[in-house]
């Protein structure tokens, strides 16, 4: 064995060190230090027993896209930029640490080669690989069917969500899709074609606001029929593996109301809910903010206990970050109520699950197999704020046959009455495409007594006003409604 010189040994036992300690701090520091692009594992969570919230915003250049080369309303892009992104999810990461949101962009927004959407669209992306955030495409900006046909609403989809998966890259492939509404062929499209089982695709109790009308679906997730979106699929003929979700959770007190009216000086508004255009922006932060905290617990607190897990849900489009530009809303833009809701949801309930809507509906769906189960309640006592009236109680029942809403004046002990009866088991069908250029507007399911009053047939009725056939069909499911005193008078 040939050894090196004397004089040399130390300085190769100081390199031989140098080089252990080296990379044993290596993989030290790899232990601790994950990549910047890496996203945080999803906690493994079940549907049943947990309560959830999904938060969405919808990424845009015009107010309504209704198609990609037709647009209604202002031009938003001055607050489409990546200072407003910027400012509403760093709201969301310091109110509530670890929340994953839901992006969707329109077709212009996808498309827009201007520095600003460019920018936005990569501060999203990095907003993917940081937070687990969802990124995916919205058709017609929440009315691509009132606007557009069948057929091209799928070319829509198509190529809109391989626009998403190449800007996000990595073989990325969204989980759900945002679409305000969207038909039944359509949802079934997804399914069969783009392999997306989950789709924002109704907006529960919508009639006489913006640009379409939607009444008449269950509130929480459901499997749609290939009828009708708003109906729940009744059978495997009749079944679309597409989780049809909610856009907006509201007050079911105020939900009866088509549109708006004005009471006392004030408007009364029907989407009045968790959304911030009729709270924060219209009321101000304090009265909104009650009213935001309001239909949340109805949901987190009764509804949980009832339904076995609780969902709220709530749309809020970046233009509204700094919709004082445009819009005015007396000078406010919402930001501080948006951070003092999730912050006192967090509070109040600190189990609660901010997730995107791709994992909520999958949770769902992997809960669910059909709607045979499907029996939501809720109870609902008024707020004392515009149309959630103090003085009034609702209770709403849902399954796969039908909706049942009682209205009663609880201060005063007074008796239910029905104000809403959609049957589920008859036949439904949606409207024909609109003609090229056209709107077609009303897209609801409305039979035997709506929630809106908007016809005769719609005065509310006691128990003891159903008929027959009626009353085996309710009995079916909630024997304790036609076997109660009330029943009988």
């Amino acid at each position: 064995m040939i050894h090196p010189p004397r004089q040399i040994l130390p300085s190769l036992l100081i390199s031989r060190c140098l080089k252990s300690f080296s990379l044993a701090w290596v993989l030290v520091a790899s232990s601790f230090t994950a990549p910047a692009t890496a996203q945080p594992p999803a906690p493994q969570i079940q549907l049943m027993g947990n309560r959830f919230l999904t938060l969405n915003t919808v990424v845009r250049v015009r107010q309504i896209e209704v198609t990609r080369d037709t647009a209604h309303g202002p031009d938003e892009s001055s607050v489409h930029t990546p200072a407003e992104a910027r400012a509403f999810r760093e709201a969301i990461d310091q109110a509530w640490p670890g929340a994953r949101i839901t992006w969707a962009f329109s077709w212009l927004a996808l498309h827009d080669e201007r520095e600003g959407y460019r920018d936005l669209r990569e501060l999203v992306v990095g907003y993917h690989q940081k937070f687990g955030d969802e990124i995916t495409f919205i058709p017609g900006a929440y009315f691509a069917n009132m606007y557009n046909s069948r057929d091209q609403v799928n070319r829509d989809l198509r190529d809109g969500l391989r626009r998403v998966s190449e800007i996000v890259g990595d073989g990325y492939r969204p989980k759900s899709v945002v679409a305000g509404f969207l038909s039944a062929a359509n949802l079934r499209y997804l399914a069969e074609e783009e392999g997306i089982h989950v789709c924002q695709g109704n907006i529960w109790s919508q009639y006489a606001v913006d640009n379409g009308d939607g009444e008449g679906s269950v509130a929480y997730p459901y499997y749609p029929s290939r009828e009708h979106f708003c109906k729940p699929a009744r059978g495997k003929d009749d079944f679309i593996d597409c989780v049809n979700l909610d856009g907006w959770t509201v007050d079911f007190l105020c939900a009866r109301l088509p549109g708006s009216k004005i009471v006392a000086g004030e408007r009364w508004r029907s989407r009045q809910g968790v959304g911030p255009i009729e709270t924060l922006l219209d009321m101000g932060t304090d009265r909104g903010l009650k009213a935001m905290l309001a239909t949340t617990a109805t949901h987190f607190d009764d509804g949980f206990k009832r339904n076995g897990f609780a969902w709220v849900t709530c749309g809020w489009e970046m233009g509204l970050v700094e919709a004082r530009k445009i819009y005015g809303y007396g000078g406010r833009n919402g930001m501080e109520g948006l951070h003092l809701w999730l912050t006192e949801t967090r509070k109040r309930w600190p189990d609660a699950k901010l997730v995107t809507q791709g994992e909520f509906g999958l949770l769902w769906r992997g809960h669910f197999k059909n709607n045979d189960a499907l029996d939501y309640q809720f109870v609902h006592r008024g707020a004392g704020i515009r149309a959630s009236e103090a003085d009034l109680e609702i209770r709403w029942f849902m399954n796969r046959d039908f909706r049942l809403a009682l209205l009663r004046n609880w201060k005063e002990d007074g008796k239910e009455k029905i104000i809403d009866f959609t049957r589920y088991d008859l036949p439904a069908a949606e409207p024909a495409d609109p003609e090229s250029g056209g709107h077609s507007r009303n897209w609801s399911l409305i039979n035997r007594i709506n929630q809106k009053g908007t016809r005769p047939q719609d005065t509310p009725v006691p128990l003891t006003g159903l008929t027959d056939e009626e009353r085996v069909l309710v009995r079916r499911h909630y024997p304790e409604l036609l076997d109660s005193p009330a029943a009988a008078e």
